[in-house]
């Protein structure tokens, strides 16, 4: 081989793994520009993410909606919030003060025992029956079932006053009352299935939708307002025109409780 040929081959080999080096360096520059243009992206999502989540937190609760918008107030109701809810008949002298929380186990046991009783002394006359509804159990145990539930007794008073009283025995019946801890009032499929039990709301078109629409959740914060305002720190609690009596767990004590408070 000519020396010239050699010089030749040798160059022409320099000018390849020049070649092979440049298209090297430019292959590494595009991919760390990949690398560094993925990163900007996944830091830019990242932080938009973080965000939206501080943003979603920052956004009011469903029950802060609530408390802004319009008063709906259901039939059978009076005073300016509609949260004077009066059972009976208008001749009955003396009104039996209810006050009463959905999730609450005792008013549960209470209902269970003398609920009855009431519906009969309400029905013969013998005394009217005042409801107040309280949430506190859904600030101490956490959870939203005392509101819901309170907006679903709105809905079935606006049908009728029995419904309100019938659908309330309901909730606190042995059957279909859940645990304290348990949040199932929070759920507006349960709430239509303890419903369904009421023969004047199984089917009701009207009250579904005010259940299932939160139509009376406005009314339900403004009854828990009310029962705060009472003075009343515990439930269930009973007050016969104001005067607070005992709470017995037996139709005849609860008479007989009763029976004296009407003579007083």
């Amino acid at each position: 081989m000519s020396s010239r040929n050699s010089q030749a081959n040798k160059a022409a080999a320099r000018e390849r793994l020049r070649a092979e080096r440049e298209a090297q360096a430019k292959k590494d520059k595009v991919r760390r520009q990949v690398i560094v243009a993925g990163a900007v992206v996944a830091a830019l999502a990242l932080a938009g993410g973080v965000g939206y989540g501080i943003m979603q937190a920052n956004q009011p609760g469903h029950w802060d909606k609530a408390a802004k918008a319009e008063l709906v107030k259901p039939k059978n109701t009076e005073g300016e919030d509609g949260t004077t809810v009066v059972v009976g008949k208008a001749e009955a002298k003396k009104t039996l003060e209810v006050y009463e929380d959905a999730r609450c186990p005792a008013c549960a046991g209470f209902e269970q025992a003398v609920g009855g009783q009431i519906k009969k002394d309400v029905d013969a006359g013998k005394y009217k029956l005042q409801f107040f509804g309280a949430t506190f159990i859904d600030n101490g145990v956490k959870g939203e079932g005392s509101r819901n539930a309170l907006s679903a007794l709105g809905a079935a008073l606006n049908v009728s006053p029995e419904a309100f009283l019938d659908y309330k025995a309901a909730l606190y019946s042995k059957e279909l009352h859940p645990e304290e801890t348990v949040d199932s009032f929070a759920k507006d499929d349960y709430l239509l299935k303890v419903a369904d039990t009421v023969p004047a709301l199984k089917g009701n078109a009207e009250f579904k939708k005010a259940v299932e629409g939160g139509t009376y959740d406005r009314w339900a914060l403004e009854m828990s307002k009310a029962f705060n305002k009472s003075g009343v720190t515990g439930t269930p609690t009973l007050k016969m025109d104001g005067k607070k009596i005992d709470t017995p767990g037996t139709p005849e004590a609860f008479t007989a409780a009763i029976d004296k408070a009407l003579q007083g």
